[in-house]
This record gives structure tokens, C-alpha cells and sequence, in this order.
């Protein structure tokens, strides 16, 4: 497909809700596997939460398309991590029409 470059290897990340003894829970995150990608930057935008400026850019990330149900298939509220760098699925969609692509909406927030 044209315009596709998958040259970045992401980590899918799901998270797991862990007891943590008192009755609530934490939350951590299993690897999923890893899939190469093409990362696109969309937009971004900064804003102030509680005196703390975070700033916020969308990014359209395509990976190779795996069956629903199947584990390397993402999905929303999921992440990519690329080292120390989180990207939150927001949505997934089809790409192409024989479904040989994915394109994953997230998101990667930095507090500045």
C-alpha cells in the first residue's frame, strides 16, 4: 500500500487490574507483543490541570492487521510503548478495503 512505512517496532501493551490487598487495585501493564509501525503526528494542543501544564498530540499510527480476537490485534484503551514514550489507543479502524492494514487514533500526553 502506498504511503505505508513500517519502520518503528512498538510494544502493544493491555493493561490488568491487580488487587492490591485493601480492597481496591492497581493497575499494570502485560506486553502484548510487538509490532512494527508507521507513526504520524496529527495534531496537538497544550492545557493546564491543576497548575500542571500538560500537552497533549494525537498521532495516527498503521500497523499490519491481525483477526479480531487475535492477541496482536489493538485495541481501544490499549498502548504502544516505544521506550519510554506511551501511546493510548483511542480508536482502531481498517485501513484499506482487503484489511491488510490497521490504522490505530492515539494519543501521547507529556507533562512539561
Amino acid at each position: 500500500m502506498s504511503g505505508v512505512h513500517l519502520g518503528r517496532k512498538l510494544l502493544l501493551e493491555a493493561p490488568r487490574r491487580v488487587p492490591d490487598g485493601a480492597g481496591g487495585f492497581s493497575e499494570s501493564w502485560d506486553v502484548l507483543g510487538e509490532l512494527w509501525a508507521d507513526v504520524q503526528a496529527r495534531s496537538g494542543r497544550e492545557r493546564n490541570e491543576a497548575g500542571v501544564v500538560v500537552s497533549s498530540v494525537g498521532y495516527r499510527i498503521v500497523v499490519r492487521a491481525a483477526p479480531n480476537g487475535s492477541a496482536a490485534r489493538p485495541m481501544p484503551n490499549q498502548r504502544f510503548r516505544e521506550g519510554a514514550r506511551l501511546f493510548v489507543i483511542r480508536a482502531v479502524a481498517e485501513r484499506d478495503s482487503d484489511g491488510r492494514y490497521l490504522t490505530c487514533f492515539a494519543d501521547e500526553e507529556v507533562v512539561a
